[in-house]
């Protein structure tokens, strides 16, 4: 009986267990997407356009298409079969050029985005503390009311055990 008790008490705070955890994981998904919205709402349309250049800036994609068009470049104005079409003589001083261009803008675009993202994840971190202070305190709570059940079922016990002590001795007693 008391193996079916114990099996029952288990099951029971399992289930607890599982749908608090189900509760902290919908109270932080609900708080995310809420943060998600407000980043949306409040920035700015050149902010939206910095962070994607800095996605595509930071990609392989970037990195493949600017290896095929340095290869490119390097190669129609290097052969002399294509003398006619060279627009960027040895030592390629126009590409220098545009590859400082592109990183003296590439790199201020990609802080922006950088210190944005920064933001973000700090209000996020922040809410991901109270959601495990929250549930901490939780946990502390639970953790007394089973010390508070424990307590009781030991004295349930006693005075059951004294009981049937009692029931025995009046048995033999007769």
């Amino acid at each position: 009986m008391s193996q079916i008790v114990e099996t029952n008490y288990k099951k029971e705070l399992s289930d607890y267990g599982s749908r608090m955890n189900r509760l902290v994981d919908e109270f932080e998904s609900q708080i995310h997407k809420q943060l998600n919205e407000k980043y949306a709402q409040s920035t700015k349309w050149s902010d939206k356009l910095a962070d994607k250049i800095a996605s595509f800036g930071g990609s392989w994609r970037f990195i493949n298409i600017f290896f095929a068009v340095l290869a490119l470049w390097i190669v129609l104005n290097s052969l002399s079969f294509t003398k006619m079409i060279h627009f960027d003589e040895s030592p390629f001083i126009l590409l220098n050029l545009v590859l400082s261009f592109l990183a003296g803008f590439q790199a201020p675009i990609i802080m922006m985005s950088q210190n944005r993202q920064a933001i973000r994840d700090k209000k996020e971190t922040i809410v991901d503390y109270a959601i495990n202070y929250k549930a901490e305190q939780e946990i502390d709570d639970m953790q007394g009311h089973l010390h508070r059940l424990e307590d009781d079922f030991a004295a349930f016990r006693r005075e059951v055990k004294e009981d049937l002590a009692e029931i025995k001795r009046l048995l033999e007693s007769k």
